[in-house]
């Protein structure tokens, strides 16, 4: 896709193991719509959301943790129909999976990560979604149920477990048309997923978008149920679920993000759920932005 000067484009992927030790999150960006070298460029009057694209990993679990975002320039990046390569490291399509080659440095702390992921999809692309009124930012998931092997070299673990990937884009900047989201994803005992995509727009309208895929891949209507409010986060970013949820483990605590592993009620079961709480408000104020650089190094040569 054709991005301009205030666009973005990222690719989501995560994934829990089997036994539920271990968790990866991992977003390739162009244009990365979180940077504050990207949000400079563009108050600059001059961006090119080439020049800012990044991997980011973050590995959780059992003695280990990672987070990885170097943003990187345009000479960094090369695409076509099937690949994506952001400096040493590449996404792309072999066999029907999806193939991830690693090679990053963690921050703040320099610690490698490398080696492969594959994901391999249960269910394929569902429609896309716009998730403002103008049509400016989209949404699509990939893959909303997926397996997913993780070997990697640095640091050293193996496992499998179920994943999800999915894309979002745009022609402008997130904050200009959103102020804050909730977004989630279960996997169903019958391999089926639900998804949730709650958005609140700068109009002072909210937009709920709540989707059922069967283990088959059909997209089936799915009411919203009741939602209560979690715990707040540490930074106090609000997080909701379903009515009888409860967060098991907060795996990002952020100032203006914050990524959990949530339980949740289903049809007299439980299921797990990825569940994440964004305030772009937060994100645009001037202390929030100041912080980042620790978290994003940019390599400028």
């Amino acid at each position: 896709m054709a991005l301009d000067r205030d666009g973005y484009a990222w690719w989501y992927l995560d994934a829990v193991s089997d036994d539920g030790r271990f968790a990866l999150v991992l977003i390739a960006f162009i244009g990365s719509v979180f940077s504050p070298y990207y949000a400079a460029a563009r108050r600059a009057g001059a961006a090119d959301p080439r020049d800012h694209v990044a991997v980011n990993v973050a590995l959780y679990g059992d003695g280990v943790r990672r987070w990885t975002m170097t943003e990187r320039r345009a000479a960094d990046l090369s695409r076509d129909a099937t690949t994506l390569r952001i400096g040493p490291s590449a996404i792309g399509w072999e066999d029907g999976d999806l193939v991830i080659d690693l090679d990053e440095v963690a921050a703040p702390l320099p610690r490698r990560v490398r080696g492969r992921i594959r994901v391999a999809p249960r269910q394929g692309p569902l429609p896309i979604q716009r998730l403002d009124a103008a049509g400016r930012h989209a949404w699509q998931p990939i893959a909303p149920a997926a397996r997913v092997r993780v070997d990697l070299q640095a640091p050293a673990m193996r496992w499998s477990g179920e994943g999800y990937l999915d894309t979002n884009w745009g022609t402008e900047p997130l904050e200009k048309a959103l102020s804050a989201w909730e977004w989630s994803r279960s996997v169903l005992p019958d391999g089926g997923s639900l998804l949730r995509y709650d958005t609140r727009r700068r109009d002072g309208s909210a937009h709920a978008l709540n989707l059922r895929v069967d283990a088959d891949g059909t997209l089936e209507p799915w009411p919203p149920s009741a939602v209560a409010a979690l715990a707040s986060s540490r930074w106090g970013i609000p997080r909701s679920a379903a009515a009888g949820s409860r967060v098991l483990r907060t795996l990002e605590d952020g100032p203006f993000y914050a990524r959990s592993l949530i339980e949740t009620p289903w049809r007299g079961r439980t299921i797990q759920t990825m569940h994440e709480s964004l305030s772009l408000d937060r994100f645009a104020s001037r202390w929030v932005q100041a912080m980042l650089p620790f978290r994003m190094p940019r390599r400028v040569l």
